[in-house]
């Protein structure tokens, strides 16, 4: 403890020395004056310290652990262990459903507007994680299935006239489509390729938006988007966002219900197979190509119908919606909250997306934050903020019955 001490103290005083012309110097050019801030220096070097102290204990913590799973001892926190309590679970989840349900009502539509994004993100990182957590297949081209179910929404409204939940199913299909015709061609990649060619395809994507003007209208856009209808009724923009938002609720539900029963399923433990060794999973007879394209198509599908309802939540897109960022947002929301874990996503897109919006004052340093938190995540849970617990099945074997007469 004394050397981690006095080893913090040694990172205090490198940092208050690295920082001195930034935090402590601020020359005023207009009345050329040096202002010398000192309290900046002050918390420099306590911040520093304990962010260093904390750094050293909870590497300390990692190693223990560590050695505990090597000894074969229970290496579970006490939030996985409440966790597995079912009692617990299901208690937690009425509290919740409960809290989310009265949420608009009791809120003004600014805050439900924030918490129908934080959704969309919820969906988009459970439709990810299929094709990232579960199998395995890195995509950083993600949001062009996003942008293909908010496009289409957008054209057929416009062009078409025809309404938000005739439309729902079409740009999902439409994204189950464009995802397997991007998995054909990369069926043999792995790796870095791999990461390479969805990057591309999701620039491609915005490329051709923001040129085919005849089918895009270009940079400008799309605009005058209908908001989805109540049995024809007219909705003021509060309600509609109200509506908006039990609509993504029921979304959210059933993303949920349909992709864990997925990962339970046969193609789901083919997919954690094909995540763990290919080369092995392909020995013991599962279909490769069969298995990556139903990875791919099925993670578009969310991608696809969560556009749909982007599109009509914001009334208006162009193709500055769809940039690489929001993929790689998607993706660090299923990295940060723990690969192939559905309740980990859960917690990442909130994360990700709410603590920004409600720590606006820190906006200079929102990235510096981001970073960080990727970075201490990497080092300290790289596993995910919930890790992805398997199911495990033991069979105990029949008792025999012995007559003792």
């Amino acid at each position: 403890m004394l050397q981690d001490f006095k080893k913090s103290i040694l990172v205090s005083i490198w940092f208050v020395f690295l920082t001195f012309p930034l935090m402590v110097v601020r020359v005023n050019t207009m009345d050329q004056v040096v202002i010398w801030r000192w309290m900046n220096l002050v918390w420099v070097a306590i911040g520093s310290f304990i962010l260093s102290y904390l750094w050293r204990y909870m590497l300390s913590r990692k190693q223990a652990r560590t050695k505990v799973a090597e000894e074969g001892g229970d290496t579970r926190t006490k939030l996985q262990l409440l966790l597995e309590d079912m009692n617990f679970r299901y208690k937690a989840m009425g509290v919740i459903l409960v809290l989310i349900l009265i949420f608009p009502l009791v809120f003004d539509t600014y805050q439900s507007t924030i918490m129908i994004s934080a959704l969309i993100y919820v969906v988009l990182g459970l439709g990810l994680n299929i094709s990232v957590g579960l199998a395995g297949l890195l995509d950083l081209g993600y949001v062009a299935f996003f942008g293909v179910g908010a496009y289409t929404y957008a054209l057929l409204n416009h062009h078409f006239d025809l309404g938000f939940w005739i439309t729902l199913p079409i740009g999902g299909v439409l994204g189950c489509l464009l995802g397997v015709v991007l998995g054909f061609p990369i069926l043999r990649l792995r790796g870095d390729y791999l990461a390479i060619v969805t990057l591309g395809f999701g620039m491609i994507f915005k490329v051709v938006m923001e040129n085919w003007d005849a089918l895009s209208f270009g940079p400008s856009g799309i605009a005058n988007i209908d908001r989805p209808s109540f049995f024809g009724m007219d909705l003021s923009l509060a309600n509609s966002t109200i509506y908006i938002y039990y609509i993504m609720i029921a979304m959210v539900i059933f993303t949920i219900l349909i992709t864990n029963r997925l990962k339970n399923s046969r193609i789901g433990r083919a997919w954690i197979a094909l995540r763990e060794d290919e080369i092995a999973c392909v020995a013991m007879g599962i279909d490769m190509a069969k298995t990556k394209l139903s990875a791919y198509a099925l993670g578009a599908f969310w991608a696809g119908m969560v556009g749909v309802l982007f599109a009509s939540k914001t009334t208006f897109i162009n193709p500055a919606s769809f940039t690489f960022m929001e993929s790689a947002i998607i993706l660090s929301i299923v990295v940060l909250g723990g690969m192939g874990s559905i309740l980990g996503v859960i917690l990442g897109a909130f994360i990700l997306i709410l603590l920004p919006e409600y720590m606006r004052a820190f906006s200079e340093y929102r990235m510096l934050a981001f970073g960080a938190a990727m970075v201490l995540m990497m080092i300290f849970r790289p596993q995910g903020i919930i890790s992805n617990l398997r199911q495990t099945y033991e069979y105990k074997g029949t008792k025999e019955k012995t007559d003792n007469g």
